[in-house]
């Protein structure tokens, strides 16, 4: 397996950046383990979460993936070979969001404590915060890193003019610069990261971990028609792909796949992983045998017309 770098720091992370939102929501505390203990055993060592995960469930707080997560580590007593990223900035309850400096130093002493450990080695923002000035959030950041608590920064759902701002702003004060971009990119959704996004990231070398690599599950096939979407916990978050140009992407996905022997989830994932300007692409399993499937996309090397195929599908 070969390692790519994040951005231009000196971290070198796996191919496949496993989705830690699972964990305290559809996997419980158990099946998270096994999940994580098979996925480091194939030698994958990058793992996305963030303090909000998973608040979003009836009944959680916020904070229970990077529980789950740290509790393991601790356990297994790994943290020092894996590479961790979580997030701030999403609204935790009772005034708790944003990219200030006193949010975010609490913040990650939060993640830090959940996390059981001392270090985070990719902390993003994870959403713009346009009522804290980008110089006061990087300077925050900054301290973070002398203090040894982060060793790089990223940021998450940023417009492209927002994403250069930033980076201007780091540039001109000798702060620290986002290393790293996390988009909504997958073969159905486009053109958000490709019509601007894309740009910023190759002329500032920012490493780019695009998540809903799989677009909610839709890019499995497991979703065809409007009674699959009536089933699971995830059919409410696809119904919108259910039209021609969805069902389109699908069947060329079926087709590639057909011809490889494999899934239409591997297929998604390797054309990610073949695009110039993506590091890792964020991918998430409930069982082993979608576990397999991921770490099987790392393996595999579409044909210049696997992915020419591909492109035309899902071209908008």
């Amino acid at each position: 397996m070969q390692k790519r770098t994040l951005g231009q720091t000196a971290i070198k992370v796996a191919p496949l950046m496993f989705g830690g939102n699972v964990f305290g929501w559809t996997l419980d505390e158990a099946k998270s383990f096994e999940i994580l203990d098979a996925y480091a055993a194939a030698g994958f060592d990058f793992i996305d979460t963030a303090d909000v995960y998973s608040r979003f469930i009836p009944g959680n707080q916020g904070g229970e993936s990077e529980t789950i997560l740290g509790k393991w580590m601790k356990l297994r007593g790994n943290r020092i070979h894996m590479i961790i990223a979580t997030k701030v900035g999403m609204e935790m309850g009772e005034g708790r969001q944003g990219l200030s400096k006193a949010y975010i130093f609490k913040a990650v002493e939060d993640s830090l404590r959940r996390l059981q450990t001392d270090y985070i080695d990719l902390y993003q923002a994870h959403t713009d915060d346009p009522n804290t000035p980008l110089e006061e959030t990087l300077d925050a950041f900054a301290q973070l890193i002398r203090q040894g608590k982060v060793r790089a920064i990223g940021a998450s759902n940023y417009t492209p003019q927002r994403l250069e701002e930033a980076l201007q702003v780091s540039k001109q004060n000798n702060l620290p610069a986002y290393q790293s971009l996390q988009p909504l990119y997958n073969l159905i959704d486009r053109a958000a990261y490709e019509d601007g996004l894309q740009a910023v990231c190759q002329r500032h070398g920012l490493g780019v971990i695009p998540y809903f690599s799989l677009a909610s599950g839709f890019l499995t096939g497991k979703y065809r028609s409007e009674a699959d979407c009536a089933k699971g916990s995830r059919g409410a978050f696809v119904k919108h792909y259910l039209n021609e140009r969805g069902l389109r992407i699908l069947a060329a996905l079926d087709e590639v796949a057909a011809a490889r022997d494999t899934t239409p989830a591997v297929i998604a994932l390797a054309w990610l992983m073949a695009q110039p300007t993506i590091t890792a692409p964020i991918a998430s399993a409930t069982s082993l045998a979608q576990l397999q499937d991921l770490i099987y996309a790392t393996e595999i090397e579409l044909s210049s017309e696997d992915i020419a195929k591909l492109n035309q599908a899902s071209a908008p």
